[in-house]
């Protein structure tokens, strides 16, 4: 089932009296569940597509469908709607909140929204993730006092807490030294597998494109590779 496709699609800035075509007429399609890497060097405009797909951005021209609703169509209510919902997202720089523990940091996403388990469901939905990322004996720690591989598990249980379809992973190793990268990659692999959850990464990692059974390269703007391999 496909759950995102990018139709077409272009987006153009200005920069100063002339303007540049960071994404030249771009078409690819992703299936639920995939594990695809959106590859490319800097400039290639890969981080362009990520924020599109992350409704940070609209198109300028094409249509770029999430659940088969084009994003460019969708109110600012429901663009947010959908970014808490649907998404979960993934950031090289962790992006923690640096006054709350592990626990607190992966429930912030609950509290933004109105949907999302409640009481009891809530902690064990919570603690199963602590578990699933092997953060128990850190879960009252506070992100200065975790380790950079640490950090990312806990950005990690954050952007499923809410359940949603779909992952979004800026260089998630980029900051991250070989043998840590390597763990944070197989675990989100696991979870891939497990709960069919499907992730998005923008990356020039050989390693995370090694691991893809997706792959999308990208150059100057245009789609240079599109391919899937059964990595099973």
């Amino acid at each position: 089932m496909v759950i995102v496709e990018l139709q077409d699609v272009r987006k153009v800035y200005p920069l100063g009296k002339v303007e540049v075509e960071a994404v030249k007429g771009v078409s690819f399609s992703i299936e639920k569940g995939e594990f695809i890497s959106i590859a490319g060097p800097s400039g290639s405009g890969k981080s362009t597509i990520l924020n599109m797909l992350g409704c940070v951005d609209r198109p300028t021209s094409g249509s770029v469908l999430i659940g088969g609703k084009p994003i460019k169509d969708l109110s600012d209510k429901d663009l947010t709607t959908l970014r808490h919902e649907t998404l979960g997202f993934i950031f090289q720089s962790f992006n923690l909140i640096p006054v709350l523990n592990v626990y607190e940091n992966i429930e912030f996403p609950l509290l933004l929204g109105k949907k999302g388990p409640k009481g009891k469901e809530k902690s064990d939905w919570i603690d199963y993730l602590i578990q699933e990322v092997g953060l128990e004996q850190w879960r009252t720690h506070k992100p200065n006092e975790l380790s950079g591989g640490q950090r990312q598990r806990v950005a990690i249980a954050r952007a499923l807490v809410t359940k949603p379809q779909i992952v979004l992973a800026d260089e998630p190793t980029a900051n991250l030294d070989s043998a840590t990268g390597e763990q944070i990659l197989d675990l989100m692999k696991k979870i891939n597998r497990e709960m069919s959850t499907t992730f998005i990464f923008s990356t020039h990692d050989a390693k995370i494109v090694d691991l893809a059974d997706h792959v999308v390269r990208l150059k100057d703007g245009l789609v240079v590779e599109n391919t899937r391999q059964d990595k099973e």
